[in-house]
């Protein structure tokens, strides 16, 4: 795989109609294109309540993750989204290490819920971006905005707390 990839911004999490997927929603720098990555609705969630600042009673695995990174005195570098083949995405979750680097092999959606926790920039290999990038009109972001901000009030972080 080459070091090349694009940026992107993370601009959040929206439901995709009418199916009420969720789906994840990332920004080209400096271009025009969206990828949208469909997601579970636990991993949505997570993305969600970081991104709104939300801390829940209890970690949520993605916190209980950065935690682990963090005691073992590693640092989130980075996401790459690297790949889409039969219709799933793949990730790499890049860490540092004092001076080694570990690449670990991720679903996009874990990748992301700890890059946001973390700050960690996120980026698509240009193939990915490519095939499955598409463009979105100002107005359309503003309607998958407000349709987000709909489900975001009627869920709460219990929702999603399940045993164990």
């Amino acid at each position: 795989m080459s070091n090349e990839s694009v940026p992107v911004e993370l601009v959040g999490v929206r439901i995709e109609l009418p199916s009420n997927t969720p789906i994840v929603l990332l920004r080209e720098l400096g271009g025009d294109r969206y990828l949208p990555i469909w997601i579970g609705a636990g991993e949505a969630t997570a993305i969600a309540l970081a991104l709104e600042g939300v801390e829940p009673q209890r970690p949520l695995t993605h916190d209980l993750l950065n935690t682990i990174v963090g005691r073992l005195d590693a640092v989130v570098d980075r996401v790459i989204v690297t790949e889409l083949r039969d219709g799933i995405f793949f990730a790499d979750l890049i860490l540092s290490h004092g001076d080694s680097e570990i690449t670990l092999s991720s679903r996009p959606s874990d990748a992301i819920a700890l890059a946001v926790r973390t700050d960690a920039p996120i980026s698509v290999v240009p193939g990915v971006l490519d095939e499955a990038g598409v463009e979105i009109r100002d107005e359309e972001e503003e309607e998958a905005v407000t349709r987000f901000r709909s489900f975001l009030e009627s869920v709460n972080p219990e929702d999603f707390d399940t045993p164990g």
